[in-house]
């Protein structure tokens, strides 16, 4: 059996004064894992955040749920999250304030992870430094222009860079966005609420509560004496930043008392707004995270939503850098990614109507509430609201897993599962192949059965064998979440982002696939350095490359 590599089979980074390949504008989570994706592979990137330091002032993200976890398991540093002192495991997620549990789906990380984006920005942040990618504090894009060859990136400091990609992860406010002229169309707000951690003279009354006025909650005082509330504010708030009279006149409004607020470490404003970009690519200009997509925080999805575009990403983006695919993968970026965040879009509008105050409100929430409590529709929903459900085949992005069938396998486009497999190393799991952030060529075929010739110093094949005691249950079908049981493959090609590329295993010969962009992407004769496999050469050449 193929011994698994250890370490990514990556270029070294251009030397240090470089032009960067990248410039990320923004070092919030999603920022710093697009940085780390193309540290990875290889890629010299820079990132650029207008904050003084990592510190964050207010309130932002809570945590991710199972599909964020996994994505860190696959580069191998969920655990840097989830033994921190201040990180907790459980069944948070909810739909419109309607609990959904996930304790029996098929994965590893079956539950939620509360944890406030300070501290996560802070893991990510050491992890991107240990990776040798720059950032500058303090710094933020003031103006580009780009051109056939690159980007050219005016900054705050009087400074220029020259680029060859420039990816906008600055928020929703995103001037990235708003210089390449993509439009942002959506729904605005129709509600505003004040979020801080503030002091009271008075002891206010703990815990969640709607009344005509709105949502409101109260959290029991923290180690410091501070209490975190949530407001609906009377009136639509604007642009400004929130002060502590207008959260005083925001709780007078809906308690008829401000219970003696006298002092704020911080006060933010949070909205029901809902946009999304038209195109997350303009030439050489890319968008990621809160820039390309907003809306409501209702269901907390944001950051996983964020973080999972720059794993989408970042391979792609590195490939087309080093040469090794055409431009057109990026345009695969906004076909499988646009999606995912509409959805996200979509359920928030839901989730926020469930929210409404008033009878009719109160009876809708209660059918809602009835219908998930039940196993298929919790399912369903759980699915979607963690990610676990993500299909990019669906959209007619992908290819059709080379077999050439009129129904491709159903786990094409889908996460691979993280199996317990046993190589010529040992036992281990199949997320730990990916921890290089490289394509994976998976086989449970008869030892030498694939020939990666043309591709192995892109791909890496790993011979392998389901472990015990899974072996008996996997042998025949593996388990996804909503989906269910599937036929187990012989061999499947997984990307770098854990979702499946290509299904099949080896015959002497078969029909090709179609890449991603609908064309015959090997250049090449059929038979000219193909594994012997339907398909594979073609999907190995559309994702990653000729041979």
């Amino acid at each position: 059996m193929t011994e698994p590599m250890a370490e990514p089979m990556a270029e070294p980074m251009a030397e240090a004064g470089a032009e960067p390949a990248v410039v990320i504008a923004g070092a919030g989570p999603t920022g710093l894992m697009l940085a780390a994706e193309l540290a990875l592979a290889g890629v010299e990137a820079v990132l650029l955040e207008r904050r003084p330091d990592q510190e964050l002032v207010g309130q932002r993200a809570l945590g991710f749920f199972a599909r964020t976890v996994e994505v860190f398991d696959q580069r191998g540093i969920a655990d840097r999250f989830l033994e921190l002192d201040q990180a907790q495991t459980g069944q948070f997620g909810g739909f419109g304030w309607v609990r959904l549990d996930v304790g029996d789906f098929p994965t590893r990380h079956n539950y939620g992870v509360g944890l406030a984006q300070r501290h996560i920005e802070r893991v990510l942040a050491d992890w991107v430094a240990e990776l040798g990618v720059p950032i500058r504090y303090g710094t933020e894009v003031t103006a580009f222009s780009q051109d056939e060859s690159g980007v050219t990136v005016d900054l705050s400091d009087g400074r220029t860079l020259r680029t060859g990609y420039l990816v906008g992860c600055d928020g929703g406010s995103s001037l990235i966005r708003k210089s390449a002229g993509i439009a942002f169309p959506g729904w605005e707000a129709s509600f505003s609420s004040l979020i801080g951690e503030v002091e009271f003279a008075e002891e206010p009354p703990y815990g969640v509560h709607r009344n005509d006025g709105g949502l409101h909650s109260f959290a029991a005082p923290d180690e410091h004496g501070l209490t975190r509330v949530v407001v609906t504010e009377p009136r639509l708030g604007g642009p400004e930043r929130p002060t502590l009279r207008d959260l005083s006149q925001a709780l007078t409004a809906a308690f008829g008392t401000d219970y003696g607020l006298h002092s704020a470490a911080w006060i933010s404003r949070f909205s029901d707004m809902a946009r999304q970009a038209e195109a997350y690519r303009d030439r050489r200009v890319l968008l990621a995270g809160d820039a390309a997509h907003v809306h409501s925080p209702m269901g907390g999805q944001g950051l996983g939503v964020g973080v999972q575009d720059a794993v989408n990403l970042g391979w792609k983006l590195a490939r087309v850098v080093r040469g090794t695919a055409p431009e057109t993968l990026l345009d695969t970026y906004h076909a499988e990614r646009h999606p995912v965040a509409a959805r996200v879009l979509h359920n928030t509008l839901a989730q926020v109507a469930l929210t409404r105050t008033g009878a009719r409100a109160e009876a809708l929430r209660d059918i809602v509430a009835e219908l998930l409590g039940m196993d298929e529709p919790r399912r369903r929903i759980a699915g979607m609201m963690t990610g676990l459900d993500i299909h990019y085949g669906s959209n007619g992005s992908n290819i059709d897993g080379g077999t050439g069938a009129a129904e491709p396998h159903p786990l094409i486009g889908r996460r691979m599962p993280d199996l317990d497999i046993s190589t010529r190393s040992g036992d281990q799991r199949v997320f730990t192949l990916l921890h290089a952030a490289r394509p994976v060529l998976l086989s449970f075929a008869e030892p030498g059965a694939f020939d990666l010739a043309g591709w192995s110093d892109r791909v890496c094949l790993v011979e392998a064998e389901v472990a015990p005691p899974a072996a008996s249950r996997a042998a025949d079908t593996w388990e996804l979440p909503v989906l269910g049981p599937v036929p187990a493959p012989q061999a499947v090609l997984i990307r770098p982002d854990g979702y499946v590329a290509w299904v099949g295993g080896p015959t002497a010969q078969g029909p090709t696939a179609q890449g991603p962009t609908g064309q015959s992407p090997t250049g090449q004769s059929p038979t000219a350095q193909r594994p012997c496999a339907p398909g594979l050469a073609d999907a190995l050449a559309a994702w990653f490359g000729p041979a």
